[in-house]
């Protein structure tokens, strides 16, 4: 029953606004994002005869970035996980970073309980909204594979055979906090979100609440702390909360999450990171 917890708290709530701990194992089987890696297209705004105006700057990640966690519920050591900036690859004529985050179980846990969970996401580099997501979760005998594409200039997205309506610029469960990153955060003000996960639209709200110094593994950081909280019920039903620390920079990693449950808390506490390199499109 804790690791169901876990796998729900981290794999959809924590990867929806700020979080850190989930999942790596198989390339695209669409080969949307592989076929054209080295070289991207000079007209970055074009998709098809269509354009997308919205261009963003981006001063917090890029390529090469790469965060370690390790989770855990209470006192014990559950397993690890880890945030990836895999590549930028070429999405019908636009660069797009490629995003992978894993999550394992330690040999502990896998002995009763296996975890090993994969999550990914093509998100726009000029104008940071989502173009493709996938998962693939592996827990215990629990199984769970989604795979969809959004239609960013109709602002739609098919989800199991049928057509969903989508707010412009969406993003998806991991992207999201991607693009949380490269925004100005302010405390006592909020950021919002349209962000789009398991079939279903969540308007997504970040309150900022105050500055604070933390000390994990990988050393010592000045933060900010955030809480996301949605404005339509679903994804946090399992009646906790989510608290991140993020560093008070341009680069606002995640350095500490933690998740009340019913029973206890769940913690991923940043242990080792990368930069990445930052790029202009």
């Amino acid at each position: 029953m804790a690791l169901r917890l876990r796998g729900k708290c981290i794999t959809l709530a924590a990867i929806v606004v700020v979080a850190a701990a989930v999942m790596y194992l198989i390339k695209w089987q669409l080969g949307v994002a592989q076929e054209n890696q080295t070289t991207l297209a000079k007209d970055t705004t074009a998709v098809g005869p269509h354009r997308i105006e919205r261009r963003l700057s981006n001063d917090s990640f890029g390529v090469g970035e790469w965060l370690q966690f390790e989770i855990g519920y209470g006192f014990i050591n559950a397993g690890t996980a880890t945030m990836e900036v895999t590549d930028v690859v070429d999405y019908h004529g636009r660069p797009a970073f490629q995003i992978v985050t894993t999550a394992t179980s330690n040999k502990f846990f896998t002995s009763f309980y296996p975890v090993k969970d994969r999550v990914e996401s093509l998100m726009d580099a000029v104008g940071l909204f989502s173009w493709r997501f996938e998962k693939n979760l592996r827990e215990g005998n629990y199984r769970n594979d989604r795979q969809y594409e959004f239609d960013q200039i109709n602002h739609s997205v098919i989800y199991k055979n049928d057509t969903i309506s989508v707010a412009a610029y969406v993003q998806d469960a991991l992207s999201a906090l991607y693009f949380i990153r490269t925004q100005k955060l302010e405390i006592g003000k909020s950021l919002f979100v349209d962000n789009f996960t398991d079939g279903k639209n969540y308007p997504l709200e970040v309150k900022v609440y105050r500055k604070e110094k933390i000390t994990t593994k990988a050393g010592e950081f000045e933060c900010l702390v955030v809480e996301p909280l949605l404005q339509t019920a679903g994804i946090f039903q399992h009646q906790g909360k989510l608290t991140v620390w993020m560093t008070d920079d341009r680069a606002h990693i995640p350095v500490m999450m933690k998740s009340k449950v019913v029973v206890g808390a769940i913690t991923a506490e940043l242990t080792e990171y990368k930069l990445g390199q930052l790029e202009e499109f």
